[in-house]
């Protein structure tokens, strides 16, 4: 079988799988394949590592690496059409002890879903709609990553071009989705467009909102800050895993607790979690889970209005909050009613939430 060939049919079979990723794990003797499938890392099959090493220069040079650097790390993206659908896929290499590994994040083009879709609790749904309306402001989706922050923000962004004529600016590293109605631009680093300089850019083009990929250090903190204190609309991402530790972050970042008071209109944890399969009941089958439509759903921990107001005032001492749901508390609440299977709740650790 010919490398593209070969290539064309791992891509087709994560695509039946819905997996989110691929990778290509050359090892001492022979290379694994694996798919993350609804969060869990699965082995799909086993290739030769000639085969597999081939692979990733083929993949290597479609998305425009160097393919004749193997001794750091690379990162990449392009477009590709895969049964009909196009996807974009992001591309990184990883320098390990054997050979060079692939891994290649999947993103769907044309398939876009409401946050009532991707919500389990349709009131955290409605609460993030409200927050995205207001005129100016900062709201902070956090999480790990694969926790669907990205697709969180996307959905928001739909409803907002969707409902309100407003200009959308995205800043992205690298562009998800794609979307005639909103402006979108990519990072590129080492052409000098980092996130400090595309914002700096982008106020340029009177946005009314701006998306930001991801606040990554204190400059583009603090530039998104003062977006948010001239009157645009921003939404961003950061790597936390709860809503408090998110404002430690910023606070590590220079940011000072009146720019937040004056800006920051809403923090939310966000977590991917099994939905109960109807069919299965306990554990579900791989083939069910194949087919099903729906095999997961968003869970937030949301520190708005008043509990966002206290957590402010006592900064950076923990708040004590009534009628506060944490993650655990939220996840615990959809075993309860039968929503979430009870092994999402081991999966993800107690520690997770603390």
């Amino acid at each position: 079988m010919k490398i593209e060939q070969k290539a064309k049919e791992i891509l087709s079979s994560a695509v039946s799988f819905q997996a989110s990723d691929i990778h290509l794990v050359p090892l001492e003797r022979e290379a694994v394949i694996r798919y993350r499938i609804d969060g869990q890392l699965m082995d799909i099959q086993k290739v030769p590592n000639p085969l597999a090493l081939k692979l990733i220069s083929h993949l290597k040079f479609l998305s425009g690496m160097d393919v004749g650097e193997r001794r750091r790390a690379q990162n990449s993206s392009l477009e590709i059409p895969i049964d009909g659908r196009r996807y974009s896929a992001r591309l990184s290499t990883f320098p390990s002890s054997f050979h060079e590994t692939l891994v290649i994040r999947l993103f769907p083009q044309s398939v876009t879903y409401t946050l009532q879709e991707l919500s389990i609790f349709p009131k955290q749904a409605n609460q993030l709609t409200e927050i995205i309306q207001q005129p100016s402001g900062l709201l902070i989706i956090c999480g790990p990553t694969g926790s669907g922050k990205t697709t969180t923000i996307y959905s928001l962004l739909h409803m907002v071009v969707n409902m309100m004529n407003r200009n959308i600016i995205t800043l992205e590293d690298p562009i998800e989705q794609r979307h005639e109605r909103l402006l979108q631009m990519e990072i590129n680093e080492r052409a000098g467009i980092t996130y400090a300089h595309g914002l700096k850019s982008l106020l340029r083009h009177d946005p009314d909102v701006i998306m930001l990929g991801e606040i990554r250090d204190a400059e583009t903190a603090k530039i998104a800050i003062r977006s948010a204190l001239t009157g645009h609309f921003v939404i961003t991402t950061l790597h936390s895993d709860n809503t408090f530790n998110a404002l430690k972050r910023l606070y590590e970042l220079g940011i000072s607790t009146s720019d937040l008071k004056d800006t920051l209109k809403g923090i939310a944890a966000q977590r991917l979690v099994d939905i109960t399969c109807p069919y299965c009941l306990s554990e579900c089958y791989p083939l069910c889970r194949k087919y099903r439509r729906k095999r997961r759903g968003a869970v937030f921990e949301q520190l708005v209005g008043t509990h966002l107001e206290l957590a402010l005032q006592s900064f950076p001492h923990p708040p004590k909050l009534s009628k506060f749901h944490t993650l655990q508390q939220v996840i615990l609440k959809g075993i309860a009613l039968g929503y979430i299977h009870e092994k999402e709740y081991f999966r993800l650790g107690k520690g997770t939430f603390q």
